[in-house]
Parts: C-alpha cells; sequence; structure tokens
C-alpha cells in the first residue's frame, strides 16, 4: 500500500513537472452511466438513461427517453471531463447534446467510434465507445457536493456548495462564503444532525428531511465501495426532491480484492495502452513526450534520471520503474513496451544492484534485448553489486551496447546517440 501511495504522488509529480495534464492512473474511475447505476442501488436519484454501444441501439434508446418536448440528451461516454465543450477530430463540435429523438442517431453516428478532445482528455483525445442517452430534466437549481479524503482529519470530509454545474475551484474563488465543509468520524460514520447540516449548507428548498438521507446515500456509497471521490455536480433540485444530475466516482484499487465486480467495470481503451500493458507485469510506467526511453529500478533513481537526461539537454520519453527485483519476463516487458513508442530515438538503462546482483540484471538485460530487438542505441549503466562481472557481460554480449561509468555519462552518450 505504501509503495502504491508514493507511485501515485511519483505520477503526480511527474505531470505538473512535464506540463501534462494528470489522468486516471491506478485509481479505478467508471463512467457515468456506469456511476448512474451503482449510486440507483444506494437509493440516490439519478436521472433516467440507457447506455448504447451500437448507432442501431440509439433509436429505441431515445423513444424510451424523450420528454413532452419530444427531446433527449445525448453524451458521449469518455473518463475525462469538459466533455460538453469537447470537439471531436471529425470537427462535431461538443460532446454532450440536446436534441430532437428523431434526430438522435443520426447524431450518434458522428459520435460513437469517434475521439473526443477536451480540456482534460490530452492532445489524442479518448475514444466515443459508449453513448448515454438520458431523459432531459428540468432543474430549478443546481449545487456542488463532494465526499473526499481528507488528510489533516485521517478520514472522509463532505463539501458543499449552494452553487453547482462549474468547477469546484471556481466557485470556492466566487463563492468562498457558501462552502460547507463537515468531516466525517470515520468510526461513528455520517449523523442524522451532519446530514441535516448539509442539506442547510446546500440551500434545499424541497423536502429537506429526505434530501438528507440522500446525503446519507451517498456517504454511505463512499465507504460500502472503497471510494477515493464521490464528486456529484450537480447535484440538482427539481420541483420535488434532489438529483445527482452528474456525478463522478472514484475506487481505491488497493479495494480492487474486494470489490471485484466493480473493478469489472475498468474500461482500459480509456488508458494509455503502454501503461496497460505495464500494469499487467506490475511495471511502473508512465509515458511522456520526449526521446529517451528510460528504464530504471527504483522511483527516486528513475526521477534522477529524467532530470539528468534533461541537464544534459535531452528529453525523457517516459518513467519506467522495474522496481527492484525484476524478473526477465519484467525487462522483457518493459522493452516491448519502450520499443512501441514511435518516439522513442535511444533507451537508457539505469540500474543500482543492491537487492539484485548486477551480474543477474546484466544477463537479463542482453536476453530480453535479444528477444524483443533492440533497434535503437542502448546506453546501460550498472552500478552495486558484481558490477565488473554485469559489465563483462555487457561487453561480451555481441549486443550494440553503449557502456556508461555513471549516471552523467549515461546520460550524456543518450543524449549524443540520437544527436
Amino acid at each position: 500500500m505504501l509503495r502504491r501511495a508514493a507511485q501515485r504522488a511519483g505520477q503526480q509529480l511527474l505531470r505538473a513537472k512535464s506540463g501534462l495534464q494528470h489522468q486516471q492512473e491506478r485509481f479505478l474511475n467508471v463512467h457515468e452511466y456506469q456511476g448512474a447505476q451503482i449510486m440507483s442501488q444506494y437509493g440516490i436519484n439519478v436521472p433516467p438513461g440507457v447506455p448504447v454501444f451500437e448507432v442501431g441501439q440509439v433509436g429505441p434508446a431515445a423513444a424510451k427517453m424523450t420528454d413532452e418536448a419530444g427531446e433527449v440528451v445525448v453524451k458521449s461516454q469518455i473518463l475525462a471531463g469538459g466533455r460538453g465543450l469537447g470537439k471531436f477530430t471529425n470537427g462535431l463540435q461538443g460532446g454532450v447534446h440536446i436534441c430532437k429523438a428523431s434526430e438522435a442517431q443520426k447524431l450518434a453516428e458522428k459520435m460513437l467510434g469517434e475521439t473526443l478532445v477536451t480540456k482534460q482528455s490530452g492532445a489524442k483525445g479518448k475514444p466515443v465507445n459508449t453513448l448515454y442517452i438520458a431523459q432531459k430534466m428540468k432543474l430549478k437549481r443546481e449545487m456542488y457536493f463532494a465526499i473526499l479524503l481528507d488528510r489533516s482529519t485521517a478520514g472522509p470530509v463532505m463539501i458543499g456548495c449552494s452553487e453547482g454545474g462549474t468547477s469546484i475551484e471556481d466557485l470556492a474563488e466566487k463563492f468562498p462564503e457558501k462552502i460547507c465543509k463537515i468531516p466525517i468520524d470515520i468510526r461513528t460514520g455520517i449523523t442524522d444532525e451532519q446530514a441535516m447540516q448539509m442539506v442547510e449548507g446546500l440551500g434545499v428548498t424541497t423536502d429537506k428531511k429526505a434530501a438528507a438521507e440522500q446525503i446519507k446515500g451517498l456517504y454511505h456509497l463512499f465507504v460500502e465501495k472503497d471510494c477515493t471521490m464521490v464528486e456529484v455536480n450537480p447535484l440538482a433540485e427539481t420541483d420535488t426532491e434532489l438529483m445527482a444530475a452528474d456525478a463522478k466516482l472514484g475506487f481505491d484499487d488497493n479495494a480492487a480484492f474486494r470489490q471485484p465486480d466493480l473493478f469489472a467495470l475498468r474500461d482500459e481503451s480509456q488508458e494509455d495502452p503502454r501503461e496497460v500493458a505495464a500494469g499487467k507485469y506490475d511495471l511502473n510506467y508512465i509515458g511522456l513526450d520526449g526521446s529517451i526511453g528510460c528504464m530504471v529500478n527504483g522511483a527516486g533513481l528513475a526521477m534522477a534520471t529524467m532530470d539528468i537526461i534533461k541537464l544534459r539537454g535531452g528529453s525523457p520519453a517516459n518513467f519506467l520503474d522495474v522496481g527492484g527485483n525484476a524478473s526477465e519476463d519484467q525487462v522483457v516487458a518493459a522493452f516491448k513496451i519502450l520499443t512501441s513508442d514511435p518516439q522513442v530515438k535511444a533507451i537508457l538503462v539505469n540500474i543500482f544492484g543492491g537487492i539484485m546482483r548486477c551480474d543477474v540484471i546484466a544477463s537479463g538485460i542482453v536476453n530480453a534485448a535479444k528477444q524483443v530487438g533492440v533497434n535503437v542505441p542502448l546506453i546501460v549503466r550498472l552500478e552495486g553489486t558484481n558490477v565488473e562481472r554485469g559489465k563483462e557481460i555487457l561487453k561480451t554480449s555481441a549486443m550494440n551496447l553503449i557502456s556508461a561509468n555513471d549516471l552523467d555519462d549515461a546520460a550524456a552518450k543518450a543524449v549524443a546517440s540520437i544527436a
């Protein structure tokens, strides 16, 4: 658990350093329609909707969800925010549309199977493999509600705002006095008083007792499903009740053994395929946008390697930590991932043989590189136990390897190899 926590912190730092948008690595996220299905199990009011996976399913779903004006809402299902303001690579503007039910299928033809780019998806965008045909709701007022884990109180905290429909950062800046924060003691759980306090903070005007039950239902979902986050934005008010008009749910991957049905919902098509492949071999990988692929054992050493590559005028193509006890199969998988990236023009292997001996590591590198067929410059730096024997194995391998004496030498040679 500590290793995964450190890995997550490292991922966040890497994204910040590289200027890339942090994606949903290692935390399970589910699509909107899946979240609605999960919330409904806890008695939470959600807009009626039908997921569709083929264009032929759109017509019947739209006929079922049409309102009195003959309209429906067609929502792209991707694991990234900003769908409404996104743009498809085929030119269609917007990933969420209100349209006549009779026009839904024609619109769906331009959305299903296409790629949607949003401010949170990255430049490559996300594939739209599912649409959610939802009923258009009459919402009187929009609010914000979330449950998160709070470090300061070492437990869940409820956050609410009587204004909603936009990011909580914007809400907090514009309406700081309207932000309501209520920490919950994880040992006793949410109380009736706390639920009602949140209802009052949200400014609910409909049945407040029923609204408090909705808040309690969201808390029970948070705890029982091992959530890292439950964010409902907007939490809307109709003429009669509260409704989770849109929600984002995140789940702790450490709880996968407790939630097998939940984790079966994982949509790998929304993730970087290299990161998916790395996860299957217990490798810690994050794709970046440079040209020098890195294979290192240890997160700290990997970060230092990337920094020195940058210092030497190069740019790392990835973060890849094979761990302190990597097997040959893992090294083979690591080489396959690195060589599958067309941006990679050279590979730098930086290994400190502490737990593992350098001669064992060197044999694994040579065998793996031969098996995969590395066609770019391969720079290897070894240090630690049996390092001389390891270097001898590399020297006599008959492979076109570039040996380096230390990390700075390795980075300089890697950059020079593609100059």
